[in-house]
């Protein structure tokens, strides 16, 4: 048992020796790429790098190969793979300013369509998640639209309309939470011309029914919590909201829920009449 335990030891320290001495002679096998100056043969070995996903090595030589090959036919697809090979390592600001510009460059390349998504799709994934500002999802839409009014025929338009619809759903919950948020701290009126703004902001929003509801909560509880002389008043808005409201909502259990409102609201104002 001893003896096959040390052949297993020296079985793996010899694949431990390969492993490094192919390390080795992969990076002085790079660092000879890197200090060429034979172009052509950079240039082979960049789309080489790119094609085998070692994009860290592909993207220096691509940088370089860019200055190198300015106005020759080879630089629109060097330009190309640089912006992706910067994609593909997320570095997406850069990456999108490069496929920006290629798309400015080479508007009648058949890479054009696909450049101009990619300028849309690293915004899409710098888009943070619902809770945290916004800015780069508002870009990604505006950007996807402008690739749908640009390429209305393209395959990839369906692509488009997708993530606009998921990131259109992720402003709309922001917008939502922030609304909500009003109501859990009981500043009902706030609450109540937040949803009002997310409706008109979003009027087909998946969260439309949920919105209704509560604006007619934060108008119920504003009533509820207001001076005894404001209180009818208040509460008749509230069951004229619900008149406006009631044909226009779907969810079953949400409006039996608003019903519940209009009837307690309606109570008071025929008890203090």
């Amino acid at each position: 048992m001893s003896y096959l335990c040390q052949l297993m030891k020296i079985g793996l320290f010899s694949i431990y020796l390969i492993c490094i001495a192919f390390i080795v002679s992969s990076c002085n096998n790079y660092s000879k790429v890197l200090k060429s100056s034979d172009y052509d043969f950079k240039y082979e070995k960049a789309k080489e790098y790119y094609n085998l996903g070692q994009y860290s090595k592909a993207t220096p030589l691509f940088e370089e190969l860019i200055g190198v090959f300015k106005g020759t036919k080879s630089l629109e697809k060097i330009y190309y793979f640089y912006a992706y090979s910067l994609y593909a390592q997320r570095n997406h600001l850069l990456s999108e300013f490069y496929f920006k510009n290629f798309h400015e460059f080479y508007p009648k390349s058949p890479m054009a369509e696909d450049a101009l998504f990619m300028v849309a799709y690293n915004n899409y994934q710098l888009s943070p998640k619902d809770n945290l500002d916004q800015t780069y999802t508002n870009k990604a839409i505006e950007l996807f639209q402008v690739f749908i009014n640009t390429y209305p025929e393209s395959d990839l338009v369906k692509d488009a309309n997708i993530h606009i619809d998921e990131l259109r759903d992720k402003m709309e919950l922001k917008e939502f939470n922030n609304a909500k948020l009003y109501y859990n701290l009981q500043q009902y009126k706030a609450a109540s011309l937040a949803f009002e703004n997310l409706l008109q902001k979003f009027p087909d929003t998946r969260l439309r029914d949920d919105a209704f509801l509560f604006i007619l909560k934060s108008n119920y509880a504003y009533a509820k919590n207001s001076v005894e002389l404001k209180k009818v008043e208040r509460f008749e808005n509230t069951m004229e909201l619900y008149n406006n409201y009631v044909n226009k909502m779907s969810d079953l259990a949400l409006l039996k829920e608003a019903e519940k409102l209009y009837t307690l609201s309606e109570n008071y104002i025929k008890k203090n009449q």
